[in-house]
């Protein structure tokens, strides 16, 4: 698991949503996502209630940070940006707990990255040394 600089600013909090347990397991290089304890399935990204059940019973599980690319794309823009880090290739992950996330490829030949592609959790850092989910090639 590493951890890049990306020099971008920390989304606001969820006026709708705590979502104080993901960035807290950020910041100990752990993904946690919500989890449904009704059904026995993960649900990302954060909502109030259920979308299996509709019900509050609900709590914030680790998972594996392992997953399967479902789609992806490139960003290209001219002119510095990032970090200098472009093009930068970004995908929806799906994750081995069966949900999707989106992040960044770190540390990839952007023409390289496919879907289907197995990958890891990584970490971008953003402003004030904040992780953020990010993922590698397997």
């Amino acid at each position: 698991m590493t951890t890049e600089k990306a020099g971008r600013p920390v989304p606001k909090p969820s006026v709708y949503v705590d979502t104080q347990p993901f960035w807290d397991g950020a910041k100990q290089g752990k993904l946690v996502l919500q989890y449904c304890k009704d059904t026995g399935k993960f649900q990302h990204y954060p909502r109030p209630v259920s979308i299996y059940t509709g019900s509050r019973n609900l709590e914030w599980r680790e998972v594996s940070g392992k997953g399967t690319i479902y789609a992806c794309t490139v960003i290209r823009v001219p002119g510095p940006g990032l970090d200098g880090r472009l093009p930068l290739p970004v995908a929806t992950v799906e994750l081995d707990e069966g949900v999707r996330i989106l992040g960044n490829i770190l540390d990839a030949d952007p023409d390289k990255v496919a879907i289907g592609q197995r990958v890891v959790l990584a970490w971008d850092k953003l402003d004030g040394d904040t992780n953020y989910p990010a993922f590698k090639l397997a």
